[in-house]
């Protein structure tokens, strides 16, 4: 028989998780799975578990959590030999690899949709020893964002990483960066790097509107200089999909890139408080044998 690995986060979804164990187990079951359930209690223990099932060559794993749990578990399959089917069921703040994948937000309909997906294999970003798939994030307004209440993240969802922002910019602080990348070098001042691989970043599903789940490209925003005003703008720009079209942003297009800063900074991967530059990231493209709806847009 089949064996699939369902790993989920108990805290999730203010606590949601327990109410849809069941429906997933059944589900699981019914598409010929023998299922081993995993709870997560602490960090990386999704890591742990994924990698497991990647070992004992299981043929699924399923994820249910937010984009921390979600990113764990694709951590734990990252570069092991033996690659299982992927799929998540969405259950954080933003769920941004969720929205990219075209899966549903509703718990309920992503599990029901478990039984009519396809695979398709998606691109993967590793940056030292971590990996990501939705964002890079480096600059003031990334180190505020890992330090917002989790409290204030479930009632406001992506408008809490936009309150933030706005905070960092007001505090005019610039970063010298050095960017390498496939062309060239770019070298400046700068508020913020972005380094995205999906069209969903913050719960903003066009702030990067041409970055494909397989296109095997990083896709990199400078804001350049963001006062407040110019902030307001660039907010205007991301929310209209014309943010490459912004006079203060830089936008770069990418297999690999290095990034220096005159003094170390730290990123914020996926949601989460990440390594500090210098740094390299490297697209692993179409790394991930991804579950999705059939309904996703090609």
């Amino acid at each position: 028989m089949k064996k699939a690995m369902f790993i989920l986060n108990p805290s999730s979804g203010k606590e949601q998780a327990s109410e849809y164990r069941d429906q997933v187990e059944k589900t699981l079951v019914s598409m010929g799975y023998e299922v081993d359930t995993r709870e997560t209690k602490k960090a990386k223990d999704a890591t742990h578990f994924a990698a497991e099932a990647c070992e004992k060559e299981y043929d699924f794993i399923v994820a249910m959590g937010g984009d921390g749990t979600i990113n764990e578990a694709v951590s734990g399959i990252a570069e092991q030999s033996h690659e299982p089917l992927f799929s998540l069921i969405p259950l954080g703040t933003v769920n941004d690899f969720a929205r990219a994948l075209g899966i549903s937000l509703d718990p309920p309909s992503a599990i029901e949709a478990l039984k009519t997906g396809y695979e398709k294999r998606v691109d993967i970003a590793k940056v030292g020893e971590q990996f990501f798939m939705n964002i890079l994030a480096i600059g003031a307004i990334a180190e505020s964002t890992y330090d917002i209440d989790p409290a204030k993240k479930t009632k406001l969802g992506a408008l809490a990483y936009f309150i933030e922002g706005v905070k960092a910019i007001a505090a005019d602080s610039e970063t010298y960066f050095e960017v390498e990348h496939d062309n060239g070098l770019w070298s400046g001042e700068a508020k913020l790097v972005l380094v995205a691989l999906t069209n969903s970043v913050g719960g903003f599903e066009k702030l990067a509107p041409d970055a494909l789940t397989d296109d095997g490209l990083l896709h990199l925003y400078i804001v350049k200089n963001a006062a407040l005003p110019a902030f307001v703008r660039i907010a205007t720009s991301v929310l209209r999909g014309k943010l490459e079209e912004d006079p203060a942003v830089e936008v770069i297009h990418t297999t690999k890139v290095s990034i220096k800063t005159n003094e170390p900074l730290s990123s914020n991967i996926d949601g989460d408080e990440g390594c500090a530059t210098p740094f390299i990231i490297e697209v692993l493209p179409r790394h991930i044998r991804a579950l999705i709806p059939p309904n996703e847009d090609e």
